[in-house]
C-alpha cells in the first residue's frame, strides 16, 4: 500500500518538496496532503514550495476510499492559502481531483506525456476542490466549459497554448531541470516581495482594474516598511546580491 505523501526540504531549508504517491488518490493521501499544506502555512522559513508525484501518473482521481465532499479543507483549498509560490511538475494523466489539485500551482511545469481532464460530471458528481471556478480563470470561460461538459482531455501542447501549464518537457527529467532552474531563481528573491507578488495577482484578478490599482499600491506601501525592501535597496547601490531574510 502507497504511503501518504513525502514531505522534503531543500535549498538550506527554504524549499518544500512535497511528494504524492501518484495514480488514484486515497482518502489518507488527500487529507497528509492538505495537513502538509496547512502546516507550511505557518512556517516563515519557506521561500517556495514543489509539487510532483512518484513515477507513473500524477493523479488519475479519486479512489473509492475518497469521498471529495467530506474535506475541510480540502487538499487545493489548503495549497491555495498558502504564501510562498508553488511549483507543480505533472508527469501522465491528471485527471478529476488531481486537476484541481495543480490548478492551486502558481507555476505548472508538464511532460509530453501529460494529459490533464476535469471529468467529474461524466462520473455523475461535480468537482468540489474549486476546479468550475479556477479552471475558467486558467484557460478561459469557453474551454474550461467545454473540458467540464465532455470530460475530454487537453494534452500538452494544446494545454501550454491555452494557458493551463506553462512549459512542456520531452520527460520528467527535463520537467526537473526547469523546476531547479526556477527554484535557484525564486530563492534569489525576496520571500515578501514574492508573497505580495502572488497575493496581487491572485487577488487582483478577481477585482475592477482600479481596484486591483488600488491593491497594487497598497502591497507596495507594505513592502516598503520591510528590512527585505531596505536591504534590496542597500545591495542595489553596493552592486552585491541582497540578503533577504524575509523580514
Amino acid at each position: 500500500m502507497k504511503e501518504p505523501i513525502k514531505l522534503v526540504r531543500s535549498g538550506a531549508g527554504n524549499v518544500a518538496e512535497l511528494t504524492i504517491p501518484g495514480g488514484r488518490l486515497s482518502a489518507d493521501a488527500a487529507r497528509s496532503l492538505a495537513s502538509a499544506a496547512e502546516n507550511l502555512s505557518e512556517d516563515r522559513s519557506v521561500v517556495t514550495v514543489v509539487l510532483s508525484a512518484e513515477a507513473g501518473n500524477f493523479c488519475t482521481g479519486a479512489d473509492d476510499t475518497l469521498d471529495p465532499s467530506s474535506f475541510r479543507p480540502d487538499p487545493a483549498s489548503a495549497l491555495a492559502t498558502l504564501r510562498p509560490p508553488i511549483i507543480v511538475i505533472v508527469d501522465g494523466q491528471c485527471y478529476d481531483e488531481g486537476l484541481e489539485i495543480v490548478l492551486a500551482a502558481d507555476i505548472r511545469l508538464a511532460t509530453t506525456k501529460s494529459s490533464f481532464r476535469l471529468g467529474q460530471p461524466t462520473l455523475g458528481r461535480l468537482p468540489c476542490w474549486g476546479g468550475t471556478q479556477r479552471l475558467p480563470r486558467a484557460i478561459r470561460s469557453g474551454p474550461a466549459t467545454t473540458m467540464t461538459l465532455t470530460g475530454e482531455s487537453l494534452v500538452g501542447e494544446r494545454a501550454m497554448d491555452l494557458g493551463l501549464i506553462h512549459s512542456v518537457h520531452k520527460d520528467r527529467a527535463q520537467a526537473e531541470k526547469e523546476k531547479d532552474r526556477l527554484v535557484d531563481l525564486l530563492l534569489q528573491r525576496g520571500p515578501l516581495a514574492l508573497e505580495l507578488a502572488k497575493e496581487a495577482v491572485h487577488r487582483g484578478s478577481e477585482l475592477s482594474l482600479r481596484d486591483g490599482l488600488r491593491l497594487e499600491g497598497d502591497l507596495n506601501h507594505l513592502l516598503a516598511a520591510t528590512d527585505d525592501r531596505a536591504e534590496g535597496l542597500r545591495a542595489f547601490f553596493d552592486k552585491r546580491p541582497p540578503d533577504f531574510t524575509g523580514r
